[in-house]
């Protein structure tokens, strides 16, 4: 029954992920609280809770580089890529209000909007490369929810596995 309870837990993690939810740090919650209902035999060894831990963590960096990385490969300057990420993170707490996606939404429209403006305000910029910039933010925050959706589906099985051998 408890393997059901957290094969249920891991599969709602994952659905948090896109939304700018800490998902994956879910998932590591969920598998020490089955270590712990277990009683005296973990189902989850501590090099596979390490494991997922430094995966989180991983998905947590990519999420904050590539969209800075994307800003840049599109012409931006450093200021534009910190403005990415910056406007990503508010964008995701402004969005918290508004239900289900508006963290997700938030972070989007933050990374755009982050981008555009940083990169706008620099000297010589002008409207079509600050649009063209954030246009690469938003893509690149677009690809580091899905890297990091796939991270955690990785996750996912590997403390699924392991909980059921």
């Amino acid at each position: 029954m408890e393997l059901t309870l957290f094969a249920l837990a891991l599969l709602a993690s994952l659905f948090l992920i896109p939304l700018g939810l800490p998902g994956t740090w879910l998932m590591i919650v969920a598998a020490i609280a089955l270590n712990l209902l277990g009683g005296a035999d973990d189902r989850v060894g501590i090099v596979t809770l390490i494991g997922v831990g430094v995966l989180a963590l991983v998905g947590e960096l990519l999420e904050f580089s590539v969209t800075g990385r994307y800003t840049r490969k599109y012409g931006g300057s450093r200021r534009a890529g910190w403005g990415a990420i910056i406007g990503g993170m508010v964008g995701a707490v402004m969005g918290v209000p508004v239900p289900i996606v508006g963290s997700m939404i938030g972070a989007f429209v933050g990374a755009f909007v982050g981008a555009l403006v940083f990169e706008y305000t620099r000297r010589g910029a002008d409207a079509g490369s600050a649009s063209r910039v954030a246009t690469g933010a938003l893509l690149g925050r677009v690809v580091a929810a899905a890297m990091k959706v796939g991270i955690g589906f990785a996750m996912a099985v590997w403390l699924l596995f392991a909980a059921w051998a």
